[in-house]
């Protein structure tokens, strides 16, 4: 990857062979779901069924190759690399990064079905009567499959796609970007556009059929609650609302609404399960959670590959298929909002906490709801539950608190919980949308971030007056085969440039054989006083101009008498860089920067990190590299040792080019 490649100048902003084609095509779209709802859905339907069918092989062998990927990026020497410069630290603390994890990818999902799913497993199993101790057992088992690594597996790795492209390499943080390997320069013509348009309209119709059911289940609990109809009417003004919410959250940006509103989820999410794990058979609860969580380890393999081949039943179809390509259909939203939070932490990092965190919160929470659920229709005889979420699972979760204490104290939880999640999954969503059409960029106009949250909005309304939330779903998943192609070749890409940037850290650890004079000359005095000076930042600055810049000078000059393209820039006082182009290959890339740390406690005690003024700051002169800072300090060289140093990473550099020829 030369340098034009790796930084190909974008402007933030509007970007119109996205916004304008993405705005027209979801238009079009909408208006056919809405004037002909049964004839959307009767082509949609048919469209998914013909893909089950033929292609569940496709769907099951995907997912298992993605997990199977995620894994092993994350415990393979490629976890050593991080998801932007190696001096780049996490943007979050983890708990935030989790609690915007869990909120954008799948929170709402576990309080609609957190009761419906395994209840309607154990009332209606693939195999083996219904009702019994062992359709219990498997129902808790299929619920944690279609839940679990799986689908924060097919998260992980298009988070992990664009965020190491993104912030490793430069390129736009957009899903254009994950075909960067297979078509090079050609992700900025027509064939990026095309894909970036792709993620735009999946993302706003994922989102607004979100939307449309979600606000069903919202409207089943205020008239379970409070005797509020069931109407169309009331559905629109809790729309309105909850796009009003988003609105205003995405318009005061990712750091602060996003980042509260992810944070308040998942701290009532903590509140409501403990409360429920209190109430409920707390040591039954517990010895399913463990059990269940062994029987899905133990099963994890077979059930990956189960297809149910050898059993005439569509169960398969009406479930798991439609998981993999619901989860699949998410990902590009899901994924660029999960890369976006994640720059900074290595891949080992990322993998391991997008893939157990989550999953292991998701599962205790499925055993939590859904094993109370089952236990009270089981042991209890409380058919009526039974009955009541096979009516309208909306009502699952409202149904099932009813046989708690504080039950409507309990409702009244879930419901505001319900609302945040749905605000948090819309203001995320236009978030995403809005960097599609922005280059990648999240700091856009307000009326452009406005446009698409509010659109989200007006989509779910028409489609819920005209009935055509169902066929938009169906079309949503039935894309996901397509996507599921490009992501397999996305993949591989990943993996031939992690492959590319290991070679790149093995060359740099290469022992090259010293050259020229001591980095730094003079007696030992001079030494140990380079060691323990603080240097203020004009003085680094002056190192830089009179050793840094001549040192890259020099090199340059001598590159260029051997016909080697060589440069040297310096853009303001803090930082010179000496650039040296290899055409195809990848470009050297040798700079000095003057980067500013916190001098010991022992010279500055009591202050906090937040509170530090510039007389409490020192200043280093610190190598960086294409990959970013390599942590040492050149301050104090002597131009011939700085000569030196550059040479010994330009031998490391060609080593690494020697290495992936």
């Amino acid at each position: 990857m030369t340098q034009s490649q790796t930084e190909v100048p974008a402007k933030a902003g509007f970007h119109a062979p996205v916004f304008y084609p993405a705005s027209i095509l979801i238009i079009a779209l909408v208006a056919f779901a809405a004037l002909a709802p049964e004839t959307a859905n009767d082509t949609f339907k048919s469209l998914q069924a013909t893909i089950v069918a033929n292609g569940s092989w496709f769907y099951v062998l995907t997912v298992a190759i993605i997990l199977m990927t995620v894994t092993f990026l994350g415990l393979s020497r490629y976890g050593e690399i991080k998801l932007g410069p190696d001096h780049s630290r996490p943007d979050y603390s983890n708990l935030t990064w989790f609690a915007m994890l869990f909120s954008a990818g799948m929170g709402i999902g576990l309080m609609f079905f957190g009761v419906a799913e395994p209840v309607m497993h154990f009332l209606s199993p693939p195999v083996g009567d219904p009702g019994t101790v062992e359709a219990a057992r498997a129902a808790m088992k299929i619920t944690f499959f279609h839940w679990g690594l799986h689908a924060w597996a097919i998260y992980a790795i298009v988070a992990l796609i664009l965020a190491f492209f993104a912030y490793r390499h430069g390129l736009p943080l957009t899903l254009r970007s994950a075909l960067y390997p297979m078509i090079g320069e050609r992700i900025y013509g027509p064939i990026g556009h095309a894909v970036d348009i792709f993620a735009v309209i999946g993302t706003v119709f994922g989102v607004a059929t979100s939307l449309g059911y979600g606000v069903m289940q919202v409207n089943a609990g205020l008239n379970h609650l409070f005797d509020v109809p069931v109407s169309t009417t009331v559905q629109i003004v809790l729309i309105v609302g909850v796009t009003g919410l988003a609105m205003l959250s995405v318009a005061t940006g990712l750091d602060k609404g996003i980042k509260i509103l992810s944070e308040l989820n998942m701290g009532l999410a903590v509140i409501l399960l403990i409360v429920m794990l209190v109430l409920g058979p707390t040591v039954f609860l517990l010895q399913t959670f463990v059990q269940n969580t062994g029987a899905y380890a133990s099963d994890i393999v077979s059930n990956t590959f189960n297809l149910f081949a050898y059993q005439k039943t569509d169960w398969i179809g009406g479930w798991t298929i439609l998981y993999w390509g619901w989860w699949m259909s998410w990902a590009p939203f899901v994924g660029l909002f999960i890369a976006r939070v994640s720059r900074g932490r290595t891949i080992r990092e990322f993998a391991m906490g997008v893939l157990f965190v989550p999953t292991g919160f998701t599962l205790m929470w499925m055993t939590v709801f859904g094993n109370s659920a089952i236990e009270l229709i089981l042991n209890q005889g409380q058919v009526a539950l039974g009955e009541a979420v096979s009516a309208d699972v909306a009502l699952a979760l409202f149904a099932f608190l009813e046989n708690f204490p504080f039950s409507g104290v309990l409702s009244m939880l879930a419901m505001v919980m319900v609302v945040v999640f749905f605000v948090t999954s819309s203001d995320s969503g236009s978030m995403v949308v809005d960097m599609l059409c922005s280059r990648g960029h999240d700091n856009t106009p307000l009326w452009q971030r406005i446009y698409w949250a509010g659109g989200e909005g007006v989509v779910a309304i028409v489609l819920l007056l005209a009935g055509g939330l169902g066929a938009l779903q169906t079309m949503t998943i039935a894309s996901a085969l397509p996507f599921a192609v490009v992501l397999l070749i996305a993949t591989y890409g990943l993996i031939k440039a992690l492959r590319i940037d290991l070679y790149k850290r093995e060359s740099l650890q290469m022992n090259s054989a010293p050259v020229g004079p001591p980095a730094v000359s003079g007696s030992w005095k001079d030494r140990l006083h380079n060691i323990v000076d603080y240097p203020t930042r004009d003085v680094v600055q002056r190192f830089i101009a009179q050793i840094g810049r001549p040192a890259c000078d020099e090199v340059a000059a001598e590159l260029k008498l051997k016909g080697i393209d060589a440069t040297v820039t310096s853009t303001d006082p803090d930082h010179v860089a000496l650039s040296v182009a290899h055409g195809d290959e990848i470009d050297f890339l040798y700079q000095v920067r003057a980067r500013a740390h916190i001098k010991p406690a022992f010279l500055s005690p009591d202050v906090a990190e937040s509170e530090v003024a510039e007389e409490q700051k020192y200043y280093r002169a610190e190598i960086h590299l294409r990959e970013g800072g390599q942590d040492y300090d050149i301050m104090g060289w002597s131009k011939e040792g700085v000569i030196s140093d550059i040479i010994d990473q330009y031998h490391k550099h060609m080593h690494f080019l020697h290495l992936v020829r």
